[in-house]
């Protein structure tokens, strides 16, 4: 064996990642300067493309699909009730 003293202090020391994970958080060391690892967006090159089509809106909430859905509903109570006055 050889008498190498290994000093591991700053390298246990350095900031780590602060990525949720499923079984808690990142324990990898961040990249310098940044919040995250290389594995969870520290490095360049590993976020989302930008114009991200799949991060594109379907339009289901907007506010004119919102009042489309209750003028619909209004209707529909309208003829609900028509139906029921004619039995």
């Amino acid at each position: 064996m050889s008498d190498h003293v290994r000093n591991t202090g700053p390298m246990l020391a350095s900031p780590r990642c602060g990525a949720k994970t499923r079984c808690g958080t990142c324990r990898s060391p961040s990249v310098h300067g940044k919040k995250r690892c290389r594995m969870h967006g520290g490095a360049p090159g590993s976020s989302a493309p930008t114009a991200n089509q799949n991060a594109r809106k379907h339009g289901l909430f907007t506010r004119d699909a919102i009042a489309e859905r209750r003028q619909i509903q209004a209707l529909l109570g309208e003829a609900r009730k028509l139906l029921e006055e004619m039995k």
